[in-house]
Parts: structure tokens; C-alpha cells; sequence
């Protein structure tokens, strides 16, 4: 086991992840010029509201990934050792863009997006205003991502340690400032790990509220009038389903990159799987309770809203996206053999993380457009490739500068599937993590 780790932590360095980097500026670059050009004409407005989508859509992701992190260390998750790191590199660079985009969004963007807040009660008015939205969002996005930030950090200290004499020039650099302070003793490990154990429900907490409050205010407040107490686990759960097929394919893409696909076991992407098909259906169950209840129901103020996307010029994308959200997930990865097969794993996460980004935009355009129906062109397009471009351009970066995988968390979890995880070394590393 001691050599299949050296081998672990070796090729945990060696991505570069070219295709990432390049692709990811180039729209990143593209996109921003796209939007600049949309915000000087009439299409100012579209422009905004595809930049809010990509906002909701991809800040879901970074917070999602972030929970995915903190909800396996609080159940002490063995069988993801080699695969947290994939999720881990998704938000950790990409935080400070979804900060610097809701900062955009309710100054310069703040018009083009909401309704005036007028009309709706003295109550109302004021949790809707556009300062204490402002503030209570702020507030609350930048603890989680303070949290979730210092949560994935603490969980490579140990990694970079051990990876440290593998790199040289400014990526040693960087590891010596992440070091600084760590003591890599046994007793330097277990504090480490104890302040994860206190970092990780934290963050569950604040990941469940503060994603009440984004899709509250950033959502539902698009449409004042109508409201659903069951939309704020909607969005978070939502999230953290996109963060899980996100996951699947990163960890295939990344299992090739960087040379571990012989240790990405079938197993590991069963359970993976599992959790994609389990989330899916909790999504579905989400969207059936608030759907049942308006309906029965049947009150004007509630009925608007889901009327509106589910009849006329919305009914294809409400089709869409019970299909791609439950529908296809649901048949394909329903056996046990396409949730192993790397093929149909990537196809149908790739169908539920595609069909995310639709619910967002069928949650967020009939309430702002003043299209009859959906239109997609260059206004459309801009913020889109800008973000995307970003998300690709941040994830690449972080995949060129740390190590890739965990050598501590992957031999734990090769021990565990070989059948020796009650070994000296296995004894040792667990003690370690916990």
C-alpha cells in the first residue's frame, strides 16, 4: 500500500489541464465582450437576466460542492478518497467570481433584473428592499464561502506536505504559503482534522440557510407575489444533486488526465451513481410537494407562477426539465450496470447537470423577459460563455497548481476495498483523519 500511495501522490501532481485553461479563457474572454456589447443596446436587459441564470446556476455549484466536501467528512465517508478532490477543485477558485457577480448584479445589474418592490405591504417592502437584500445576502455568502473555503483547505494541508518536494518553482511557492503554521505531526494531524470535524456541520448550516435566503431573494422575490416555503430546499438541494454530477464528470475526465483510472474503482462509481439516482428523485419528490399543493389549492397569486411555465411558450422547457431532471436520470441509472460504466454514468450526469442549468433559467426568464416566450442569441450567449469560461478557466487552475487526489484519503479507501482497512498503515491514516 505504501507504494501504490508514492505512485498516488506523484501523479496527483502532474495535471495540467491544458484543455481546461484554454478553453476557459478563450470564453471567458469571448463571453465578457458578447455581454459589454449587449449592455450598450436595447438587449440590456436580456443580457442581465441570462447573467442572473449563470449566476444562480453556477454559485448553486460552488456552494453544492462545497456540501459535498462537508457532508463526507461528517459521516467520515470512506469509499470517496479518490474522488473529493475532483468536487474540492470546483469551488475553490470560483467563489471569489460568484461574489464579484452578485456584487454586479444588485449594483449596476440591480434594475434590468427586479421589479420595483412597491405595492406588497409595509412588511414586505422592507425585507424586499434593495439594501437589506443587499446586506443580508452579502453577509451570508461570504461566511459560507469563508467556511467552505478554509473547510477544503485544511482537508490538502496534509497533502500538500507530503506532495511538497514533487513541485517546484512558483507552484512550491504556493504550497509553502498554504503551509505555514501546519504542523504535520501526528498531534499536528489530529488538531487538523478535529477543526474539520467542527468546519464541515458548520458549513451544512449555513449552506441550508444562506441558499434559502439566495433562492428566496434572488428567485422568488423576481415574482413578489408568489411564494412556496418549500422553494428554498428546492434550490439547495438542486445544487447539491449539480454538485454530484459535476463530480462524476470531473472525476472522469480527471481520473485519465492525471494517470488513477486503475484505482477509480467500478465501485466508487456505483456509490457515486447511487447518489446522483437518490438525488434525483429527492429533487422530484421537492418539486411534486410544491406542485401539489399549489394545484389543489388553486389560489391566483400561486397558481400564476407554475401556470406560467408549464403552459404556452414555456411548455417545452417545463418538459424539458422534468424529463432531464427526473424522467432519463431516473430510467438510466435505475440498474446497477450503468451507474458503473463510465459511459452511461457521464451520459446521464450529463443530462441531469445540462437540465440544472434549464430549471434555472425556466425559474428565473418568465418572471423578468418581456419575450412571449424563450429566445437564446447573442445577448443570451455572452454571460453565458462568460461563466461557463470562468467555472472551466478556475477549476483548471486550481487542477495545475494542487494535488489532484488525496494520497492519505485514496490509500484509506484502497484498503477498505481490498479488505484490509483494519491494516497498521489503514489503522494509522484513519486515526489520522478522525
Amino acid at each position: 500500500m505504501a507504494a501504490v500511495r508514492e505512485q498516488i501522490a506523484q501523479r496527483a501532481v502532474t495535471g495540467k489541464y491544458g484543455l481546461f485553461v484554454g478553453l476557459g479563457a478563450a470564453l471567458a474572454v469571448v463571453g465578457a465582450a458578447i455581454f459589454a456589447l449587449s449592455l450598450s443596446g436595447e438587449q440590456a436587459d436580456r443580457a442581465w437576466h441570462l447573467f442572473h441564470v449563470n449566476w444562480v446556476f453556477f454559485t448553486g455549484l460552488t456552494g453544492g460542492s462545497f456540501a459535498f466536501v462537508a457532508v463526507q467528512k461528517i459521516t467520515k465517508a470512506k469509499w470517496s478518497g479518490l474522488l473529493i478532490r475532483f468536487a474540492e477543485a470546483a469551488p475553490f477558485f470560483f467563489f471569489p467570481v460568484s461574489l464579484v457577480g452578485f456584487i454586479l448584479i444588485f449594483t449596476v445589474g440591480y434594475h434590468h433584473i427586479f421589479p420595483e418592490m412597491h405595492g406588497l405591504g409595509h412588511g414586505k417592502e422592507i425585507w424586499l428592499s434593495h439594501g437589506f437584500m443587499f446586506a443580508r445576502l452579502g453577509v451570508g455568502l461570504a461566511l459560507l464561502y469563508w467556511v467552505g473555503f478554509q473547510l477544503v483547505l485544511a482537508d490538502m494541508l496534509p497533502d500538500l506536505k507530503e506532495t511538497r518536494a514533487l513541485v517546484s518553482g512558483g507552484r512550491a511557492g504556493w504550497y509553502d504559503w498554504c503551509l505555514r503554521g501546519f504542523d504535520s505531526s501526528l498531534a499536528g494531524l489530529v488538531r487538523n482534522e478535529e477543526r474539520i470535524a467542527v468546519l464541515a456541520p458548520v458549513y451544512a448550516v449555513l449552506y441550508a440557510i444562506v441558499f434559502t435566503m439566495v433562492a428566496f431573494d434572488t428567485m422568488m422575490a423576481l415574482q413578489p407575489h408568489w411564494f412556496s416555503n418549500l422553494f428554498g430546499g428546492w434550490y439547495f438541494m438542486g445544487s447539491f444533486l449539480g454538485a454530484h454530477t459535476l463530480l462524476a464528470l470531473m472525476m472522469l475526465y480527471g481520473r485519465n488526465h492525471i494517470g488513477i483510472a486503475q484505482w477509480v474503482s467500478a465501485k466508487q462509481r456505483h456509490d457515486l451513481g447511487k447518489l446522483i439516482f437518490g438525488f434525483s428523485v429527492f429533487w422530484t419528490y421537492l418539486m411534486w410537494a410544491q406542485f401539489l399543493v399549489i394545484w389543489y389549492g388553486n389560489l391566483p397569486e400561486e397558481t400564476g407562477f407554475v401556470f406560467a411555465r408549464l403552459w404556452g411558450e414555456w411548455r417545452p422547457i417545463g418538459t424539458w426539465v422534468f424529463l432531464g431532471m427526473f424522467v432519463i436520470p431516473f430510467i438510466g441509472l435505475l440498474g446497477v450496470a450503468p451507474k458503473k460504466a463510465p459511459v452511461t454514468l457521464g451520459l446521464f450526469a450529463s443530462v441531469s447537470l445540462t437540465t440544472l442549468w434549464v430549471e434555472r433559467y425556466l425559474m428565473v426568464l418568465p418572471s423578468v423577459t418581456k419575450e412571449p416566450g424563450p429566445v437564446f442569441a447573442l445577448p443570451e450567449l455572452g454571460p453565458t460563455a462568460m461563466f461557463l469560461g470562468l467555472f472551466l478557466l478556475a477549476y483548471g487552475l486550481f487542477g495545475r497548481t494542487f494535488p489532484m487526489v488525496s494520497p492519505r484519503l485514496a490509500a484509506i479507501t484502497l484498503a477498505r476495498e481490498s479488505g484490509h482497512g483494519h491494516s497498521h498503515e489503514a489503522g494509522e491514516m484513519e486515526h489520522a483523519q478522525h
